[in-house]
């Protein structure tokens, strides 16, 4: 195309989300000084839409309204428009979904709120289309009514704007209630279990009827519970409510069978149809979890999912410099003759595809069986497509398919004739055909933003990994992720974590002209990261960082009249309220992880104050712990690792010596969801021996790799052998 006929002040930004809105006839903002003052100046309601870059009715949204060049005359004249990268803002986004889903009962993306000029909302909803329909009233109409309000009424609207302020102050206030102490971890892990199992769907598993998403806490709760009640009913039940899960989305549509990688979320009960966008928090969580289902199980299906996910990271959401890209977006161009992209382009199929990709004979299968049949059977491929429309209200999949397996290996090989064995080979190469077609098709859009959060959730990731797997290169990534964040989002002369950065021209890393400071979630996660990547790799300096970095957090979010820590700082005027999130969802709260991590600082640091902080944290979200704690299945899991204090593995030995590895092996290869790992390596010198004395007085037995099993740094009788540590676990 040519030059674009408009642009705004978004071209300056290097947001992949505002880029996109650059060239709208809208007179778009970014957040911040500018727009406020103008809005101030003006006397100018402001017009705040928040989305992100691989959000689909965003994208509808921009097409229909943000390009419409009358919509954007009129919201020029009447509003000062801003434009947020909930990515980049999550404490922006989080004040006005607050007030979006108190005052409309709902919530999501694209975010549209109406702002008097003291940012105060006072309207909102999610998506609007463009003109009036039979049951809901267009977007262009709602501008003009609310101008209208503002040059009639403006008094009304700025007293409501202050009660809704005050309402949402109260109702969003998390602090703790008189008592101190934290509610009893056996009755919130018995009634977070209890929920869980209410809700759980027995044959596709999963814990609602649709949209299904992946929401990794709840299985890492159920793994924990499982831990803590091996032997009991309920226990067994809970991994089998786990791993049945974990098989029936690696089976689903919702895992891309060509390109590996999860999609977001499913909108129907089976796992079938997804969402398409593949977002890298999910791939961190994922991989972690599918991880530890390998650990308890040995089953080699789980460990083969953690290769693929790991596979679709490295190649596909990598920077060269080490970082991790946030998301692929839902939506291409079907060829790259098309005028306008669809959703799931880039991942469906019709069957005549196939046919003609697959269309070798089989040998030893019934007479005309081709390699075509066999996959299509596997499969799930219908020659008039398997989506129903039920599933494509846009009719963007008529005809199309999505994979799903919908045999065991034994059934397909059956159906055909064939020799079990043989079909696995079969349908690999299969995929590796499919795989090169549609490496000819458009890629999705790519969100390069590297945040320092989801970058954690992902080290987590490949820590877990290369430990569970036995994988040395899944940690080496994780070391290189972790040097990259010290690197690019790390501010060494402040102490401070950075949120975000971008890929800049020529595949260089760039920051915003005015960096954007880390929020709680960016500390917590790449703290949890941290210590997970100290267990992978024994590197110290690992642990220092977390200590450090633990010491910050205390500082710029700790609330000490009403525990827990805030989502984002003080000192912030444009943003209204401090809040705490309570809520463990696509992606874990922060306060929920940071309890673990409080309790192996504390093991690693011997600082007892962070115990305490963890106690206090559990007694600020007391209530809603003992009603709803599923809600907060991450932080009902962190009630038991609290309750039954973390026990401290120590190792000691020479870390190049077989026999120390083959102690190490043994601890990485049980799941035990309260232990620390430590190795003792006799350097009296070093970070861990200068932070806990007690290292000092254990010694190798007979000069051969020792454990320790220690509690609030008191150990039990030395082991040698790793038969008997495997007892000890």
């Amino acid at each position: 195309p040519g030059v674009p006929r408009h642009t705004n002040r978004l071209v300056n930004e290097k947001s992949p989300y505002l880029l996109q809105h650059a060239h709208n006839p809208v007179d778009w903002y970014p957040w911040g000084q500018e727009a406020f003052d103008k809005a101030k100046k003006e006397n100018k309601l402001i017009f705040l839409s928040v989305g992100y870059s691989t959000c689909h009715w965003c994208h509808v949204m921009e097409e229909e309204s943000f390009k419409n060049k009358e919509i954007g005359e009129i919201m020029n004249k009447n509003y000062v428009c801003i434009k947020v990268d909930r990515e980049e803002r999550p404490d922006v986004d989080k004040v006005y979904m607050t007030f979006v889903q108190a005052t409309s009962g709902g919530g999501g993306w694209p975010m549209s709120v109406w702002l008097t000029p003291d940012l105060k909302p006072f309207a909102g909803g999610t998506y609007f289309p463009p003109e009036d329909g039979v049951h809901r009233v267009g977007f262009r109409t709602v501008l003009l009514r609310i101008a209208e309000q503002w040059k009639e009424n403006k008094d009304a609207l700025l007293e409501n704007s202050q009660k809704i302020l005050e309402a949402l102050l109260h109702v969003s206030e998390v602090r703790v209630q008189g008592q101190e102490s934290p509610p009893p971890s056996k009755e919130v892990m018995a009634t977070c279990f209890q929920q869980l199992s209410n809700s759980y769907d027995e044959d596709y598993g999963g814990f609602s009827e649709s949209p299904k998403f992946p929401t990794p806490v709840n299985l890492n709760f159920l793994f924990t519970y499982w831990a803590l009640h091996r032997t009991t009913p309920e226990g067994g039940r809970a991994l089998q409510m786990a791993l049945h899960t974990l098989k029936m989305m690696a089976h689903g549509g919702i895992h891309d069978h060509v390109g590996q990688g999860f999609h977001r979320y499913s909108t129907d009960q089976h796992w079938h149809v997804p969402h398409f966008e593949k977002m890298l928090y999910d791939q961190g969580q994922l991989a972690a979890t599918y991880s530890r289902a390998f650990q308890i199980s040995g089953d080699e299906f789980f460990a083969d999912v953690v290769q693929d996910i790991l596979l679709y990271v490295s190649r596909d959401l990598s920077d060269q410099a080490g970082g991790f890209y946030s998301a692929e977006d839902a939506d291409s161009y079907p060829t790259t003759a098309s005028g306008e992209k669809r959703e799931g382009a880039f991942c469906v199929w019709a069957a005549e595809e196939i046919r003609a990709l697959l269309p070798d004979p089989v040998e030893g299968a019934t007479e005309g069986t081709t390699l075509g049949d066999v996959f299509m059977h596997h499969y799930g491929v219908k020659e008039t497509g398997n989506v129903s429309p039920m599933q494509d209200p846009q009719q963007e999949l008529k005809g199309k398919n999505v994979l799903i397996v919908r045999y065991s290996p034994e059934l397909t090989a059956a159906r055909f004739g064939l020799e079990a064995g043989r079909l696995g080979s079969l349908l690999r190469e299969g995929r590796r055909r499919l795989s090169a077609a549609r490496a000819q098709r458009p890629r999705p859009h790519l969100d390069t933003k590297m945040l320092a959060a989801w970058n954690g959730l992902m080290i987590s990731g490949f820590a877990q990994a290369g430990v569970a797997l036995g994988e040395q290169e899944y940690v080496s990534r994780a070391v290189r992720a972790a040097a990259f964040l010290r690197r690019h989002l790390f501010d060494p002369t402040s102490g401070r974590l950075l949120r975000s950065c971008y890929r800049g021209k020529d595949n260089s890393v760039e920051q915003s002209a005015v960096p954007i400071q880390g929020f709680l979630e960016d500390y917590v996660f790449v703290i949890q990261a941290l210590f997970d990547l100290y267990e992978a790799s024994l590197e110290q300096g690992w642990l220092e960082w977390a200590l450090q970095l633990q010491h910050m957090q205390d500082k710029l979010f700790w609330d000490p009249e009403g525990f827990a820590y805030f989502s984002s700082e003080a000192d912030d005027p444009s943003l209204l309220l401090r809040l705490k999130n309570d809520q463990d969802g696509a992606e874990p709260a922060a306060n929920s992880v940071t309890v673990t991590n409080l309790l192996r600082a504390a093991c690693y640091s011997g600082h007892m104050e962070w115990v305490e902080k963890a106690g206090q944290i559990l007694a600020a979200f007391s209530e809603r712990l003992q009603k709803i704690p599923i809600a907060l299945p991450e932080m009902a899991r962190a009630t038991a690792v609290f309750h039954h204090t973390l026990k401290q593995v120590v190792i000691c030995g020479d870390p190049q010596g077989e026999d120390t590895k083959e102690m190490l092996r043994c601890v990485h290869s049980v799941f035990s969801p309260n232990k620390v790992l430590m190795l003792a390596d006799g350097d009296s010198a070093g970070f861990l021996y200068r932070q806990l004395p007690f290292l000092a007085s254990l010694e190798r037995k007979d000069g051969k790799a020792t454990a320790y099993l220690c509690s609030n740094f008191a150990c039990s009788l030395p082991v040698t052998s790793p038969q008997e540590l495997r007892g000890m676990l």
